[in-house]
C-alpha cells in the first residue's frame, strides 16, 4: 500500500528554497532603493526663477543648479533660450521644468504653481527676477510702457509671492528673494519708472518680511548696481566708462557675482530678514 504521503526530494526542496531565498532577497534590495530614491527625491529643494533665459536669471539658475535642485523656471517669450538653460540645468543633475508667459497676469502666476504643484508638490525658494527697464523722459513715457514697467517688475512679484506663501507655511520655512536695484534706493533720472518699481520692490519686502517673520520664512533683496548684462546695453562705452569712474570697484559687477550672492542669502538663517542688501562694488 502507498504512503498518503507525497515522496519529497531534498535535493530539489533545497533548490527550491535557495532560489526563493535569492528572490526574496532581490526584492528587498529592490524596495531598498526605492526608499533611497524617494527619500532623496522628497529632500530636494525646489527653486522657481523667474526670468531666468538670460542674464543675472539664467545665472542664479545654474548656480542652485549645482546643488541637485528641482527648479521652475520661466520666461516672458524667449523659449528657445530657456530651453537652453534647461538643458545645462540637467547636464549639472538638477531636475527642471520650464514655463514661458506673462507673470504680471495672475491667470499665468496660477497656471504655473499648477504645474509645479504637478511635477514637484512644494517649494522651498522663490526668486522674483523677472523685469525690465524704461529709459526716457517721464513726459514721454505711454501709460503702456508705464504699466509695462509696473507689471513686469511689481505686479509679477506680487502674484508669485502670493501663489507662494502657501507651500512656505505648510513647512513652517521658505526662503522669498527679490531681484531689486540700487535706483529703488536712490532714483535715477531718465529712469523714474524703473526707480519707482524698484522702490516698491523694495518697501515690499520689508513689509512682507514682517508679516512672515513669525512663520520662519525669511524675505529679503538684493540691489544690484551696474551689472554687465544685456539691459545696460542700452548704455554707450562712453556712458559705462563714466559710470565706472564713479564705482570704486573700478568695473561692472558680473551676473555670476549676482548669483553666488544670491545663493548665499537663500542660506542665510530666517532671522535675518527684510533686508536690502545692495552689490554695487561701493558705488553706492
Amino acid at each position: 500500500m502507498r504512503s498518503p504521503y507525497l515522496h519529497i526530494n531534498y535535493d530539489d526542496f533545497n533548490i527550491i528554497i535557495k532560489k526563493l531565498q535569492i528572490i526574496l532577497l532581490n526584492l528587498i534590495k529592490t524596495y531598498i532603493l526605492i526608499l533611497k530614491f524617494s527619500y532623496k527625491e522628497s529632500n530636494m529643494k525646489t527653486v522657481i526663477v523667474t526670468g531666468a533665459s538670460r542674464g543675472i536669471g539664467k545665472s542664479i539658475a545654474l548656480r542652485f543648479a549645482k546643488e541637485k535642485v528641482q527648479m521652475a523656471i520661466t520666461c516672458r517669450h524667449n523659449t528657445d533660450m530657456l530651453n537652453e538653460v534647461k538643458d545645462e540645468i540637467l547636464k549639472l543633475g538638477s531636475d527642471c521644468i520650464c514655463y514661458t508667459g506673462d507673470l504680471s497676469l495672475s491667470d499665468n502666476v496660477n497656471d504655473l504653481f499648477n504645474i509645479i504643484e504637478k511635477t514637484y508638490g512644494n517649494v522651498d525658494i522663490l526668486i522674483n527676477n523677472a523685469g525690465i527697464s524704461y529709459i526716457g523722459l517721464i513726459n514721454t513715457m505711454s501709460d503702456k510702457d508705464w504699466h509695462n514697467v509696473m507689471g513686469s517688475n511689481t505686479d509679477s512679484m506680487f502674484y508669485c509671492c502670493r501663489a507662494v506663501i502657501p507651500y512656505m507655511l505648510k513647512k513652517h520655512s521658505g526662503r522669498i528673494i527679490n531681484i531689486s536695484s540700487v535706483w529703488g534706493n536712490y532714483g535715477a533720472s531718465c529712469e523714474a519708472a524703473y526707480s519707482a518699481s524698484k522702490g516698491a520692490v523694495n518697501t515690499f519686502t520689508k513689509a512682507l518680511a514682517k508679516e512672515l517673520a513669525p512663520s520662519g520664512i525669511s524675505v529679503n533683496a538684493l540691489a544690484c548696481g551696474l551689472i554687465d548684462t544685456d539691459m545696460n546695453n542700452c548704455f554707450t562705452d562712453e556712458e559705462k566708462h563714466d559710470i565706472i569712474q564713479d564705482i570704486p570697484a573700478g568695473r561692472m559687477g558680473t551676473t555670476e557675482e549676482i548669483a553666488d550672492a544670491v545663493y548665499a542669502i537663500s542660506c542665510f538663517s530666517p532671522y535675518i530678514t527684510g533686508q536690502i542688501i545692495t552689490a554695487d562694488g561701493g558705488w553706492r
